[in-house]
């Protein structure tokens, strides 16, 4: 969300988020936004294993989105997906969602399915293939029930976690007062130890140690797949993975599914291959949402690979656009680009933030879903299309009754320029 029609990148500013011990108390500085001209010849384990840099213990204040002009403060409860598309009608399918395609400040209506016909031989769509973790598992404290919901996994072993009370509707409401020293008792005799808060900004996620039993197993025998209070009922595990989802080597996943890529099928993945689109995988593991209190989000793992920068690359150098597939995509590969504009193979974590005082370097327009007005989100929006893009985008949006949230509807932000003219002035900065 930078003031940009289509492609520019303002002045780097870098946002630094305090990390705690569970991710080795720092940062690599290759991973910040604040990024040098030139990156050592490393392999992407190389760089997750190369030595960090110290954050300051100053946390300065996080950036907060700006809530459109026209949009209400909370988008109205029935414009939320309840439930999968898929599972609204008969013969729906995933691309059934509807998707709203904003090009500067002109707004089109469109289904998913047309996506191939609003797209052209040449461009590259950015996908992200962290599977989903069924992330949610019950517990107790005491003779207490509550709800964990298993975040991120730090290099130390904990976890960053988040303890939430049952609503009595099967989904779960924030929980307060939680303090160092809480234990957490969880199925097959295991034991969660809450030991200190993930950050200084807050106490809704925390570190925690687990006794008893491998999260990844306890996970896979005894978890579901985090949902909130705007859904209808729990899902299979199935239908939070999208098309992209591979596993990981390591069992790591996202916590939450990085639903912008939803709406693809095998069929559609086909079909855009054979007009031409290009597709480049990245990783970034999602952790939980702030649903509430729509903080930033936190340090993510993140990896583009070797061959992926060097597709981005050659697609920038063309008549091609850089399409990120979710806000997820985005921040990876913006994690991965240098001031200079060329994106090159990393690993590690990204605290980066794309803000549009920031902007971006490396991508051109955005599929993603709806996203609440307060949410974070928003800035990337904003760096990515502009301001006046977003506000025009959003009103077409409540006045076309589009729907929200993970299932809901899908917003496609195209450039309303030659991206390529835009980067030249971007990179001259």
């Amino acid at each position: 969300m930078s003031p940009r029609t289509g492609g520019s990148a303002p002045g780097s500013v870098r946002k630094k988020a305090r990390v705690p011990d569970g991710l080795s108390g720092r940062v690599p500085d290759e991973l910040s936004a604040r990024v040098p001209d030139e990156l050592p010849g490393q392999t992407p384990d190389e760089l997750s294993a190369s030595a960090p840099a110290e954050l300051p213990e100053q946390v300065p204040d996080e950036p907060s989105a700006r809530v459109p002009d026209e949009l209400p403060r909370q988008i109205p409860e029935e414009l939320s997906a309840r439930v999968p598309v898929e599972q609204r009608g008969p013969g729906l399918e995933r691309d059934a969602v509807r998707m709203l395609v904003s090009r500067g400040t002109q707004v089109s209506h469109h289904v998913f399915v047309e996506l191939p016909r609003l797209l052209r031989a040449g461009d590259l769509l950015v996908v992200n293939t962290s599977p989903t973790l069924a992330a949610a598992v019950d517990g107790r404290i005491g003779h207490a029930r509550v709800v964990v919901h298993f975040s991120t996994r730090g290099d130390d072993g904990r976890w960053a976690v988040e303890l939430r009370d049952p609503d009595g509707r099967g989904t779960t409401r924030a929980r307060a007062g939680e303090h160092a020293g809480t234990e957490v008792s969880l199925p097959g005799g295991v034991r969660l130890s809450v030991e200190e808060p993930l950050d200084a900004r807050g106490e809704r996620l925390w570190w925690a140690r687990v006794a008893g039993a491998d999260v990844l197993g306890l996970l896979r025998g005894h978890g579901r797949p985090i949902r909130y209070s705007y859904t209808e009922r729990d899902q299979p595990l199935a239908v939070y993975q999208t098309v992209f989802a591979l596993p990981s080597p390591d069992g790591a996943g996202s916590a939450e599914m990085p639903s912008a890529a939803r709406p693809f099928t095998a069929r559609m993945v086909a079909e855009l291959v054979s007009r031409g689109v290009q597709f480049a995988p990245v990783t970034l593991h999602t952790g939980v949402a702030s649903t509430e209190a729509h903080e930033p989000p936190y340090p993510e793992r993140f990896a583009v690979p070797e061959a992926s920068a060097r597709l981005i690359n050659a697609v920038r150098a063309g008549d091609g656009r850089v399409i990120a597939v979710g806000t997820t995509a985005v921040r990876a590969v913006e994690s991965a680009v240098g001031a200079d504009g060329v994106v090159r193979a990393r690993a590690g974590w990204t605290d980066l933030v794309v803000t549009p005082e920031r902007g971006v370097r490396a991508v051109d327009g955005l599929l993603t879903g709806l996203h609440q007005p307060q949410a974070s989100h928003l800035l990337m929006l904003e760096a990515v299309a502009g301001r006046a893009a977003i506000e025009r985008g959003y009103a077409e949006a409540l006045r076309g009754r589009y729907l929200w949230h993970e299932f809901g509807d899908v917003h496609l932000v195209l450039p309303g320029e030659d991206p390529h003219t835009a980067h030249c002035a971007s990179n001259s900065r």
